[in-house]
């Protein structure tokens, strides 16, 4: 069964005087359509906008929007290029440096020399312990 054709009968079951459904969609239908119920003492106004907010959501599902073939692009939510460099520390390892800014060579020569001195000051350690 389509699923429009199961929310109708679940709004009409709903009208009679059935269970109320509990998907959210059926609900907000059926508050619309009890607000358009003749004899209900309702103000012009209100009735007015829920009958426009119903036809609104009508006319947005039936006619949903366009993609755009750009969609997508200058959004911000592009992946991020990632500049990666390898490099041997003197002791034999290796350090892998990854960033989303470019890395340069003195970040790279830096960042061997901090971890070679830190890998130095553990084997110290290792050594007196």
């Amino acid at each position: 069964m389509s699923r429009r054709a199961d929310q109708s009968e679940r709004l009409e079951r709903a009208l009679d005087g059935g269970p109320v459904p509990h998907d959210e969609e059926t609900r907000q239908m059926l508050a619309a359509a009890g607000a358009l119920r003749p004899g209900t003492r309702r103000s012009p106004a209100r009735v007015r906008a829920a009958k426009e907010a119903m036809l609104r959501e009508y006319k947005r599902v039936q006619n949903p929007q366009e993609t755009r073939e750009d969609a997508g692009t200058g959004d911000g939510l592009d992946e991020p290029e990632i500049h990666r460099e390898e490099v041997e520390l003197p002791s034999g390892g290796h350090l892998v440096l990854t960033d989303i800014e470019a890395i340069t060579p003195e970040r790279v020569e830096k960042t061997a020399n901090r971890i070679a001195r830190i890998l130095r000051s553990s084997e110290q350690k290792d050594r007196q312990s």
